[in-house]
């Protein structure tokens, strides 16, 4: 990543700049808890999907590194009311916002990133992105509701599942490459393009998440493995061994998702592990991830689409 970072790196510093600006506020407590989860680290994977795509489709300018600044403000904010609806303790590996300081400050401070990434789009002057975020920040709270109504529910089949996991999550992928191609007023057609490419990043990205929920190493990830149990989240790998494991495995993850319950996770990881949830999960990760490569071969060779297709191998294979 810190290689794809270079590439872009006068553009990126100059996305740090407009979030620092935006967080600016004369209510203390609103700086304090945005710079508390800004800083914590994270990939900055959005916004650098904004400017390389802006790139590799001719030019990145200043109102693409404005929109990038958009989109990290909505993935914070959409973390921050995460981590307080999962009553999550740790994210990036440190304290989340909630635990830190609070459910009110953090589902507040949260409602203040959305707004203000509207407030920067608006200087952005264009209509068009203005109505297709609106569409999209709405599909994303729509997902969020949507896997709130799964939790707990072992019935969730891999169709639904699949549902969940476009609109809460590879919706904003989209987004960002979409959006890069909005900004530069490119056609329909290439549009589409960058948007089939983000979505079935997004899509691979949160399948390899849910794996390594199972097999990731807590310490790289900077969360607790089983959090996703803990939820009742019925992600692909409980769903595939609800579907193929034994009569004793089957009934394992069935209570687990049910009652919410890491308490048998030991068990419950050898379950998905030999019934081989986690390497079909891995395969299904993989036909997204190809789906979204042929959406590159539209644009013209460049470093900056070598990197975008580097962070789509990167997707696949990380462990964190």
């Amino acid at each position: 990543m810190q290689h794809i970072r270079t590439i872009v790196a006068r553009e990126l510093e100059l996305v740090n700049q407009h979030i620092i600006e935006q967080l600016q506020s004369n209510v203390p407590l609103v700086e304090n808890i945005g710079h508390y989860i800004v800083d914590a680290g994270g990939k900055r994977l959005r916004p650098l999907l904004v400017l390389l795509s802006a790139a590799a489709l001719g030019k990145c300018s200043e109102p693409h590194t404005k929109f990038a600044a958009v989109i990290e403000f909505i993935h914070t904010a959409t973390l921050l009311h995460d981590d307080v609806v999962d009553i999550s303790s740790l994210r990036r590996g440190r304290p989340t916002a909630n635990a830190e300081f609070g459910n009110a400050p953090s589902v507040l401070v949260g409602d203040f990133l959305y707004t203000r990434a509207f407030q920067l789009m608006v200087q952005l002057q264009s209509m068009d992105v203005l109505r297709f975020m609106a569409d999209t920040t709405n599909t994303i709270a729509e997902g969020e509701v949507l896997q709130l109504t799964r939790a707990g529910d072992p019935s969730t089949s891999a169709q639904q599942y699949l549902e969940v996991i476009t609109r809460k999550t590879a919706v904003l992928f989209a987004a960002a490459c979409h959006g890069a191609a909005l900004l530069g007023d490119y056609d329909q057609q290439t549009r589409q393009r960058q948007h089939d490419f983000g979505l079935n990043l997004g899509i691979a990205f949160q399948m390899i998440d849910d794996v390594l929920d199972y097999e990731g190493d807590p310490a790289a990830m900077g969360k607790n493995i089983g959090d996703d149990l803990t939820e009742g989240k019925p992600t692909l790998p409980l769903i595939f061994t609800l579907a193929n494991g034994t009569d004793s495995e089957q009934a394992l993850v069935h209570d687990a998702i049910s009652n919410k319950s890491a308490d048998h996770m030991d068990e419950i990881i050898v379950a998905v592990e030999r019934c081989g949830a986690l390497d079909y999960t891995r395969n299904q990760a993989r036909h997204y991830h190809d789906l979204a490569l042929a959406s590159l071969e539209h644009l013209p060779a460049s470093p900056y689409r070598s990197a975008l297709a580097d962070i789509t191998a990167l997707s696949i294979n990380r462990d964190r």
